[in-house]
This record gives C-alpha cells, structure tokens and sequence, in this order.
C-alpha cells in the first residue's frame, strides 16, 4: 500500500465554530496543529507564481534557530524559475500532493508524491507544477555549514517508496527510520527523514539531545512528551523543538504514525 501525506488546503472555519484548538508555544517547543493553517495565515514569496505558502518554522528569538520550514501550495502552471534567493541555503524537498517538475543541473526530474530532493547551496534551480491538480510539497531551508576540507553534498533526487526503513534496535521493527542521506556522510549538516511507528509502539525514554528538531505529521495520531507536558497530535499538526527539549512518544494506532523530522548533524558547536 502506498503512503499516505496530509496536506492543508486551508479555508477557514464556520463561524458557529468555538474558539478550541490546541496551539501551544513555549520556550521549550511548539505545537501547531493543522487547525492553524488557513487561508488568513498563509504568505507569499518573490518569483513564485500562482502559489502560497505556510510558514511553519523560521529563525526567530525563542524558536527555529537553525532552519525555516514552508509547506509550499503550488496551482497548476505556477512555480518559479528563480525559487531561491539565498546562495548560502541548501534545500530539502518533499512532495505530499500532486506532480512537481524540478529542473536542477540542466535536468528535469518528476517529482511525485513521496518524492525526495536535495539541493546544494549554490544551485541554480527551478519548479513547476505541470499537472492540472495543485502541488503541495515541503520545502526545509538552511544556511550550509561549510568545512574546510569538505566538498557540497551531491544533489539527490529520490523517492521514499523507494527505500527500505531502517529498523530501530530492539524494536521488531515498529520504530524505523527512512533515511534519504548516508548518516556517515559528514558533507551533509542536516538530515530530512521519515519516521514511522507502528500501533503500540514508543520511545520509551525521554531523548534529550543537541539536535533541533522541527515534526510534521504526515499520517495517524499519537502522544508526544514535549519537556513537561503529553500532547496530543494528528496527521497535519506540527512540532518545534528546540535543542535538548526532553521528548518521548506513544503511538495507540489505529493506524500508523508517521512525520517528517528534520535534525541539524556533523558540525562543532558554535562557540
């Protein structure tokens, strides 16, 4: 069976609707759950036609340090041939809806659902959506980590459905990892993976750690332990948490739960 990926259309919600929801910001994380994502909270960028956007993550004083993070609604026949305006950004791509055309290094690449890009800082490229549907896809931004002695990541283009999870240990399987890039591969400065639980499974202990993480749900529910408090999530919510934020989590099904995680990697702390 194929994947499943929530994506947000927007709209907005009746007027009868009471005002519950369950935002949360702190010092430690956020949660933004799909709720958020209206028509009223999207945002534009330069050189991108007929498409908007979710900012869900971007450096700010108390939040993302390291990272932006967009889902990207791209109409059919918009996109960009200028997407990028930052030479220092390397670029992560994840398509949740519809077709992408990405032209990088002089080739064109279909990207559909499940699809996979890695694109170097200083690459020139472009996207569109050539369907008759719209395009949703993640675009996961960052300033590149250059070391001396280190060549840029290659640009890779991939597709999940394509890759075989790694187990994690002691698990049987229902904790694993879809990795995209070779954790042993210290060129890169940040990792972009799918991780899925099975029904019933956990972390069973609090992970606190150097990395800053930002989550996207893309299928199921679960309980995330978030610093102090157990909060619950679904297919589309959003989590930000920042360096050593205590984490933990327990899938009850009855489905899959799966997200999008990004982790900064392979880099001295700056001093």
């Amino acid at each position: 069976m194929s994947p499943k990926y929530f994506a947000p259309t927007g709209g907005h919600p009746p007027q009868e609707q009471l005002l519950t929801d369950r935002a949360v910001f702190t010092e430690a994380y956020a949660v933004i759950p799909r709720g958020t994502m209206r028509d009223i909270t999207t945002s534009f960028l330069p050189f991108w036609e007929k498409t908007r956007l979710w900012v869900i993550a971007r450096p700010l004083s108390g939040f993302a340090e390291t990272f932006s993070h967009y889902i990207m609604e791209v109409a059919p026949e918009g996109g960009s041939a200028r997407p990028e305006t930052d030479e220092e950004a390397e670029a992560v791509l994840f398509v949740v809806e519809g077709e992408a055309s990405l032209t990088v290094d002089g080739q064109t690449h279909l990207l559909e659902e499940g699809g996979y890009a890695y694109l170097p800082p200083a690459h020139a490229w472009e996207l569109y959506n050539r369907g008759q549907s719209p395009l949703r896809f993640h675009w996961i931004r960052k300033a590149y980590q250059e070391v001396e002695g280190l060549d840029h990541p290659d640009v890779l283009i991939l597709n999940e459905r394509d890759i075989a999870p790694t187990p994690m240990a002691g698990t049987e399987g229902k904790w694993a990892t879809t990795r995209f890039v070779d954790p042993a591969d210290l060129r890169h400065d940040m990792h972009v993976t799918i991780v899925t639980f099975e029904p019933g499974a956990v972390i069973p202990f609090l992970e606190t750690h150097v990395m800053e993480h930002g989550l996207y749900v893309l299928e199921g529910k679960a309980v995330y332990r978030l610093n102090t408090d157990w909060v619950e999530v679904e297919a589309g919510d959003y989590m930000w948490l920042r360096a050593f934020c205590p984490q933990a989590c327990y899938a009850g099904g009855p489905g899959k739960f799966r997200y999008l995680l990004y982790k900064d990697v392979n880099r001295h702390m700056p001093l």
